[in-house]
């Protein structure tokens, strides 16, 4: 299965108060922040339903591209603090021949 986005497409998302969060974020592209320079876009798969109790939501995230992504498969959940944007639509330009 191929990416959902490809390289050279623009991405804008909405970093502003009042973001989605909790179920709202189930099926949603976020944009996550790992470290201060690495910024990662994947989507929402499901909330850690025990970490609801907690106060502490985490998500599992995974990438469109099954085969070829790294996501919560291989560095676990990511904590509502990192997830800093939700995708709002993509600019796909078209390929230069």
């Amino acid at each position: 299965m191929a990416p959902s986005f490809n390289e050279g497409d623009w991405l804008l998302f909405y970093t502003g108060p009042g973001q989605r969060r909790g179920s709202g974020l189930i099926g949603k592209v976020v944009l996550i922040v790992k470290s201060p320079e690495l910024l990662i876009v994947k989507r929402v798969l499901r909330i850690n339903e025990s970490s609801k109790k907690s106060g502490a939501i985490t998500y599992w995230v995974e990438g469109d591209n099954k085969s070829g992504s790294t996501d919560s498969r291989n560095w676990g959940e990511v904590s509502d603090k990192e997830i800093v944007g939700l995708l709002l639509f993509r600019y796909h330009r078209s390929a230069k021949n």
